[in-house]
């Protein structure tokens, strides 16, 4: 007999005399001539019930069947008698296939979030974290079927690096050299034309650069993949490893990057409320009661469009006391995003033409030389949750924002032959993975939305 999953066995359309399920015990409560045990494999939020009569010669060993324990099930599929249950299954037999005992940390009780990171080895196995990454398996499948249902290419772009894409220098080094003993120029400096790649190498901040290789011979492509930032920041919304999502599109500009990335982030949540309803009703029960107001708000509305400059001037102007002070020429902190999306707007916003000074190398200049065609998706809740550009395409503006910001003609070699042969505009995005499913799921820190969270000074299981 074959394997059943919990989640076919609940939406079955009629009795089975007969089936086999496997999972583990949530929870066992005990009558006088059996006992009822609910049984999850992961596979749905809800488990199913299990009805273990005194008769069953295994029964003896009812009290080995404890939370955690891993248990195989054969029986029959019958109408529940209960309440709030469609199907339950009448045990013909059980083995216990895995004990757990009394130290199992996962019993029916509330556990802090603090708590459940320390065992992330078990905490999929709660409610919520079952559901989280039920949900994130999915968007990932979505976010492919996207892409390729527009014709984008997926490409694999490299983990180990010599380019700084964003130029903040906030890089993890890849290196074979002793790090008590490296070899040294006569100067002094490390001579990295020993270490394994003759040169200085890094963990990808981004996957754009290569990107746009492909992006200028395939037109249109997609990478997703880990991205690295060594960035002390201990915040709910940074991690030192996540997932990036980033299309790059020739033959376009930010008008059209801005509706590709407008597009998918629409699709990316009508997506989950199609295919994930259970476990996003659960996360608007016990994890954020506002969600699916909040999902349905940004599915109404028309995203609305803003430059920087106008932003700064309603922040300026809104009467309210920021903890960061606004003016033009400085990043905006999340509160500042925020307000905008949640409280000005009212709806999702994406705010363009940035300041120059505050973006990459590579993002292409305004004809008013201040600015660059640089834009931020904002949404209620979160804040930023996209940020993209049009590149600049053109050589020589291309070798003076080089200069700016004092990067070597030599290491970009290749990014500047892109401008020399068969130059065209083109444009892309990043969509921070967790940062999506942050929004999706209500759950409020990055280290709950990632399997296993890379955070200063941590880099446990």
């Amino acid at each position: 007999m074959s394997r059943i999953l919990v989640q076919d066995a609940l939406a079955a359309t009629a009795p089975r005399d007969s089936l086999l399920l496997q999972g583990w015990v949530r929870t066992r409560r005990d009558a006088k001539a059996f006992s009822f045990i609910e049984l999850n494999d992961g596979s749905s939020l809800r488990g199913i019930q299990i009805i273990a009569n005194a008769t069953l010669p295994d029964y003896a060993h009812i009290e080995r069947v404890t939370t955690g324990a891993a248990l195989e099930v054969r029986g029959k599929l019958v109408p529940s008698q209960g309440q709030g249950q469609k199907w339950e299954v009448i045990a013909d037999a059980f083995t216990i296939v895995g004990e757990a005992d009394a130290t199992y940390p996962l019993q029916k009780k509330g556990h802090t979030m603090e708590f459940l990171r320390e065992i992330a080895h078990l905490r999929p196995r709660s409610n919520l974290f079952g559901a989280v990454f039920r949900v994130r398996s999915r968007l990932a499948f979505a976010i492919h079927q996207f892409f390729q249902d527009k014709g984008f290419f997926y490409i694999h772009t490299p983990i180990v690096t010599a380019s700084d894409c964003e130029g903040a220098g906030e890089l993890f080094r890849v290196s074979t050299l002793d790090p008590k003993n490296p070899p040294k120029k006569p100067d002094g400096a490390i001579d990295y034309q020993q270490d394994f790649f003759a040169k200085p190498t890094y963990l990808t901040v981004s996957g754009q650069l290569e990107a746009e290789i492909f992006a200028c011979a395939l037109s249109n492509v997609y990478t997703f993949g880990p991205t690295f930032r060594a960035e002390n920041s201990n915040t709910s919304r940074h991690a030192a490893e996540f997932w990036m999502i980033e299309p790059e599109m020739a033959f376009c500009d930010l008008q059209g990057d801005m509706t590709l990335a407008e597009e998918f982030v629409k699709y990316l949540i009508r997506d989950a409320k199609e295919h994930c309803a259970a476990d996003l009703e659960f996360f608007g029960k016990f994890v954020d009661k506002e969600l699916l107001k909040r999902h349905d708000f940004v599915l109404e509305r028309p995203f609305q469009r803003c430059t920087y400059t106008d932003a700064i001037q309603i922040l300026e102007t809104c009467g309210r006391k920021w903890e960061h002070p606004v003016k033009w020429g400085d990043n905006m902190q999340s509160e500042h995003e925020r307000f905008l999306a949640e409280e000005h707007f009212k709806c999702p916003v994406t705010v363009y033409n940035y300041p120059r000074t505050l973006k990459p190398f590579y993002m292409r200049v305004n004809d008013d030389g201040r600015t660059v065609t640089a834009m931020d998706l904002l949404v209620p809740g979160i804040g930023e949750i996209i940020g993209g550009s049009q590149r600049e395409e053109r050589l020589e503006v291309l070798r003076e924002s080089m200069a700016q910001h004092k990067l070597s003609e030599k290491e970009y070699w290749w990014y500047l032959d892109l401008r020399r042969f068969g130059t065209v505009p083109h444009a892309g995005f990043g969509l921070g993975f967790e940062r999506m499913l942050m929004f999706v799921t209500g759950v409020g820190n990055i280290r709950d939305v990632i399997p296993f969270a890379r955070t200063p000074g941590t880099a446990e299981f």
